[in-house]
């Protein structure tokens, strides 16, 4: 018996758990693809303009990492944990891109690539492609270990 299952009723998080990673590896990809996106929508309002908006997609690929992380993390307590921390490392590596973006806009400097934060989404992909896809590569594991 789970000490906390009559505060936070979680049976459905044991129907949809076994998707979790999976899902996470999507949202990973997505976040790439947007984050290329959004680094061109950067680079276009820098020369433009003096100052750089939000990507709303990359945002919302970034909101669907964390809470699918944490959720993650009440499923799979070890994996989900790694992953939530490295999906907040990211999160904020995100946030001190974008302001640097901003400084870059307005004293007309060239938009450079928010590199700290494809390092860090690369990590969380990464790490979400080896947790759901363990099944290819846990024979080969197996006698590593074994």
């Amino acid at each position: 018996m789970d000490p906390l299952q009559f505060l936070i009723p979680l049976d459905w998080l044991a129907v949809v758990g076994p998707i979790l990673p999976f899902a996470i590896l999507v949202m990973a990809f997505a976040n790439l693809a947007t984050r290329h996106l959004a680094h061109r929508r950067h680079i276009e309002q820098g020369t433009d303009g003096d100052q750089v908006e939000q990507y709303t997609p990359h945002a919302f690929t970034n909101i669907g990492l964390i809470v699918l992380s944490f959720l993650f993390a009440l499923d799979a307590p070890t994996g989900g944990t790694v992953l939530a921390i490295l999906v907040v490392t990211m999160l904020m590596a995100d946030l001190f891109e974008f302001e640097a973006r901003n400084v870059e806009a307005r004293n007309d400097m060239t938009i450079e690539a928010p590199k700290s934060a494809i390092v860090a989404s690369a990590l969380v992909t990464f790490y979400a492609a080896y947790y759901a896809l363990f099944f290819l590569v846990a024979p080969l594991w197996g006698a590593v270990v074994a």
